[in-house]
């Protein structure tokens, strides 16, 4: 099998698609089968297998391997220093045999090919480092036949060392995930962890069920805020522009809080009117004012032994925000024309896009209030400060919204993708979320284009492209675009791709030609 990674593009396209494998399996180990079937598949890199140390008995454990049942899977066990593996593992230096057909100690499987068959084979073993130390290997095999082999087989080792330093950042993450949340879990009484951790680094989320993802370091910082803040009572104060998810976070730090089975009660104070606040929070008895026909529990009352979630908070007025104080310093409160004191035991979670330090200042807000709601902040980064989370994000929206209005979203082309990741997103997520259910609605053929995109995306600064004021200009970048998903869905066949756009081969050259398009690099040969 001689097709594989053609570009530098190709190759960063197949890490994040690797990368969202982690995220879509629970346990390590699950990830493991797909992944081998990319390297494949995309890579044209065979046979592959994936071992892991035992710590337990300190041997090498086969924990993927393609080709082999799962009976021989469980017997696949290396030793320090045995077979290739067995070394790689022990030096933590890369093996590349050009030749296996010379190798009488590769794996028991290669006792069963024809020895006809490895003639041609390169075999490659890579380490999997995990801070300064070898956890693992990951190898497969390419023929190799009609190409600069050194080129080849020096980018296929390079390749496959950043996919073992993925499999070691995902594999060290959980370790260190679970290790936290079994400590955690430990001190406040809790069930054992392993019921609802899970998801790492590379697939963005860490939480099973969670819905909020990102792999990036601000996000990462931010999942570690969240484990250790959940667990605990603290008022937690989440800060950070529309639509970054604060709500999201707030409903993540509840599920993980000793409260999950209590509600969670959450209240956007914006979009209350200022003379309706007051009862909404509190409550209020019968009579207490004009159409207070009977008594009336608040949000505080109805989240008792819960979380109340109060999204805003910077919009309360200067009377409520006393009244929230004493509640927060007493645990009590009085309904609305009530004498009557309640007690009240809820966490608070607060959330807000203005800087209330700068409110404080101005006098708009309240600085002993402030002090109270701000036990521990977290500050949610905008999308432009993420930009690596953008493709998990818009594939997440894309399967989400395909499966609402019941369409098959198989993947996002390459155009919408530059144009997604350069874009500033000054509506962050929820702008993003938007942008893709459009796409999905429009899509005619399992694929989101760059022209599914909203208009306010396609511009020069957002795409570093040419001007589009004119209609010639518009329909050249669009024709281009077609011409190279044809190439790449043809494998670089001209005659097949002028078929699939309905010319004729000779205008599919001379288009081609005039646009620079090199489509020797969509072009895979096979066996």
């Amino acid at each position: 099998m001689q097709s594989g990674i053609v570009s530098e593009r190709d190759e960063l396209e197949l890490l994040f698609d690797i990368a969202r494998t982690f995220d879509k399996h629970v346990e390590l180990r699950t990830a493991l089968g797909p992944l081998l079937s990319l390297l494949e598949v995309r890579a044209g890199l065979t046979w592959g297998m994936v071992t892991l140390l035992d710590r337990a008995t300190g041997l090498l454990k086969v924990e993927e391997a393609y080709g082999l049942s799962a009976e021989e899977k469980k017997r696949g066990i290396y030793r320090l220093g045995e077979g290739l593996v067995g070394r790689v593992f022990e030096s933590g230096i890369p093996i590349t045999i050009p030749d296996l057909s010379r190798e009488t100690h590769f794996l028991n499987r290669a006792k069963t090919r024809a020895k006809a068959d490895m003639e041609g084979l390169t075999y490659y073993c890579v380490p999997i480092r995990s801070g300064g130390a070898v956890i693992g290997t990951l190898s497969a095999e390419r023929r190799i036949r009609d190409e600069d082999v050194e080129t080849r087989i020096t980018g296929d080792r390079t390749f496959l060392e950043k996919v073992s330093s993925i499999i070691a950042d995902s594999a060290k993450l959980r370790e260190r995930i679970t290790e936290e949340q079994f400590r955690l879990h430990q001190n406040s009484g809790m069930a054992a962890p392993d019921e609802r951790i899970n998801r790492d680094q590379s697939g963005g989320r860490i939480i099973s069920g969670s819905e909020i993802i990102g792999t990036s370091n601000a996000m990462r910082t931010v999942h570690e805020m969240l484990s250790r803040v959940a667990p605990s009572d603290a008022t937690v104060l989440v800060t950070g522009e529309s639509g970054t998810g604060k709500e999201l976070i707030a409903a993540e730090i509840h599920r993980l809080s000793k409260r999950v089975g209590a509600p969670l009660i959450k209240v956007n104070c914006a979009a209350i009117p200022e003379s309706l606040i007051e009862s909404e929070l509190f409550g209020h008895e019968r009579g207490a004012f004009t159409g207070a026909d009977k008594q009336r529990k608040g949000r505080f009352e109805l989240a008792h032994s819960g979380t109340l979630f109060l999204d805003e908070i910077g919009e309360l007025s200067p009377q409520v925000q006393v009244k929230l104080l004493r509640v927060l310093q007493e645990r009590e409160l009085e309904r609305v024309g009530g004498t009557s004191t309640i007690k009240v035991d809820v966490r608070l979670i607060t959330a807000t896009n203005r800087n209330l330090e700068e409110e404080v200042k101005s006098g708009r807000f309240r600085d002993d209030l402030y002090y109270r709601l701000n036990v521990f902040p977290i500050q949610i980064p905008p999308l432009r400060e993420r930009k690596s989370d953008i493709v998990l994000l818009a594939d997440y929206f894309a399967e989400k919204y395909a499966a609402k209005n019941g369409k098959l979203i198989k993947r996002i082309s390459t155009p919408a993708i530059d144009l997604l990741t350069s874009y500033s997103w000054p509506g962050n997520v929820r702008e993003l979320e938007n942008a893709i259910e459009r796409a999905v609605i429009l899509s005619k053929d399992q694929v989101i284009h760059s022209y599914d995109l909203p208009p306010s995306l396609q511009s020069a600064a957002s795409t570093n492209t040419e001007p589009t004021t004119t209609l010639e200009a518009a329909l050249s970048r669009l024709e281009k675009e077609l011409i190279v998903e044809a190439l790449k869905i043809a494998d670089g066949n001209m005659a097949s791709a002028a078929r699939r756009l309905g010319i004729t081969e000779r205008q599919m050259g001379l288009r081609v030609h005039h646009y620079g398009i090199n489509w020797r690099l969509y072009r895979t040969t096979k066996m």
